[in-house]
């Protein structure tokens, strides 16, 4: 409702931008751009109201795909908004990770084994992060902890944030094979459920970081404590009341 045009460079552009910008030119606004890093905003006298259905949350959705493949579940993730998720289920494809696509539903199934792809050359896989449509740097973490059980070899190259690769060395403790070499990489060797993880006492760092040390707290033996989890609550509604739904054992201290 500024007066004049405002023009934003180097904007974000995944989908729940691009829902925002279109639920506010529903309301009268004059958006363009929508979907492209640069976003242009002519200035309107006045919003009105507008009915607007809100998206699925892709990085819950990624969340619940590792953790069905950690815990050898099968799990149907209904009304996931597939065509908004980009390269996301691709990705946790490229782990072995089998799902398939029923409407609007992902429905994953139980899977003892999951194998790493590589590239077409033979050499060991690399997921990193990018701008959207690249893969989001908020899934990394899931897709680390998923590939510490599966059969394979895979490099995670966070590039996008700094020390966002600081709780490796938990997951080291729980039992993983991780290999953190610098602050941005880190080399996961998948134990291919031989040995499973153990339950330790830890804190959750970060947001992202948090969700997966709880994905490997329930796939691990014995009892894990997490400390810290307001960072879970911020980005998980009910993690703990939805997850005891389909079988977990949380208890919120």
């Amino acid at each position: 409702m500024a007066k004049g045009t405002t023009t934003i460079y180097n904007a974000a552009c995944e989908p729940y931008i691009q829902q925002l910008c279109k639920m506010l030119n529903r309301m009268g606004a004059s958006i363009s751009g929508i979907g492209s890093n640069m976003i242009t905003i002519n200035g309107v006298d006045s919003l009105g109201g507008c009915e607007h259905r809100m998206l699925p949350d892709m990085i819950e959705i990624g969340s619940f795909i590792g953790l069905a493949a950690m815990t050898a579940s099968e799990i149907t993730i209904k009304n996931a908004g597939i065509e908004h998720l980009g390269i996301i289920p691709s990705v946790f494809k490229r782990l072995g990770i089998q799902m398939e696509f029923r409407g609007d539903d992902i429905y994953i199934p139980s899977q003892e084994q999951y194998e790493i792809d590589t590239f077409i050359d033979g050499s060991i896989l690399t997921i990193a992060d990018a701008i959207w449509p690249g893969f989001t740097p908020d899934l990394l973490s899931v897709v680390l902890v998923t590939a510490t059980q599966a059969n394979g070899t895979v490099l995670i190259h966070q590039k996008m944030f700094e020390s966002r690769l600081f709780f490796v060395d938990k997951l080291i403790d729980m039992g993983a094979q991780i290999i953190l070499c610098d602050p941005h990489r880190a080399t996961v060797i998948g134990l291919n459920r031989k040995h499973l993880l153990r339950g330790i006492h830890m804190t959750s760092p970060d947001i992202r970081a948090g969700v997966a040390l709880l994905i490997a707290a329930l796939s691990a033996e014995g009892k894990s404590v997490i400390h810290n989890i307001e960072q879970i609550d911020r980005g998980y509604q009910k993690i703990d009341e939805r997850l005891n739904k389909l079988g977990a054992k949380i208890k919120r201290v």
